[in-house]
């Protein structure tokens, strides 16, 4: 059985990745399994290339096949920030708890008519050779002007996305195995990545 390695620190993008490849016969490790405590630093000005270069790197430095991705929340009202600097928005290494703490006052003071919202992301997948593959996903919802307070670990956004036509938060807990196929950015990307791991690791 082939091994891949889901490239972050992030527990709950590694449990989610897991999920979503759960039906592919390959054995899945992350960092701490292979013994890489090297960090990447994402440098570039897209989620493209952030994705792309972090794959590339963790899959020459462990030798197996690799998967990474960046993403980041878009507000319309505010151009379309944070963005590519999601994680950094708060500070630097910012906790979860941090993040949130910006986001209320964000909510609070976005127009009511301009709420709307996007979670992009690309995920990438690379071969120790440096071939890289990567597939793009995204959802619509709003901003809510209060947060669900149930927090997602590793996904402070999720607590202020609305979907509206479901009338939820994203919050996996929440989401049915559906609504989360139909909403969940990430899943989308891997989805039409699948197909391209299966064929480049023959399984």
């Amino acid at each position: 059985m082939r091994k891949v390695l889901i490239a972050t620190r992030n527990q709950g993008k590694l449990r989610e990745i897991s999920k979503f490849l759960k039906n592919l016969n390959i054995k899945i490790v992350s960092l701490k399994d292979v013994g890489i405590e090297d960090d990447f630093e994402e440098t570039g000005e897209t989620y493209e290339e952030n994705s792309r270069n972090k794959a590339i790197f963790y899959a020459r430095k462990s030798g197996l096949p690799s998967i990474a991705d960046d993403g980041g929340i878009e507000i319309d009202a505010l151009g379309g920030a944070p963005g590519v600097k999601s994680r950094r928005w708060a500070g630097r290494g910012a906790t979860d708890e941090k993040i949130i703490a910006r986001m209320i006052k964000v909510s609070q003071n976005l127009p009511k008519n301009n709420r709307r919202a996007f979670f992009r992301t690309v995920v990438s997948f690379a071969l120790p050779n440096g071939k890289v593959f990567s597939e793009k996903g995204e959802v619509e919802g709003k901003i809510a002007e209060k947060p669900l307070l149930k927090i997602l670990t590793g996904y402070p956004y999720r607590s202020f996305f609305y979907l509206p036509k479901i009338e939820k938060y994203y919050h996996e807990f929440d989401l049915s195995e559906k609504e989360e196929k139909l909403y969940n950015h990430r899943y989308k990307a891997i989805t039409k990545l699948k197909p391209i791991i299966k064929k480049e690791l023959g399984i």
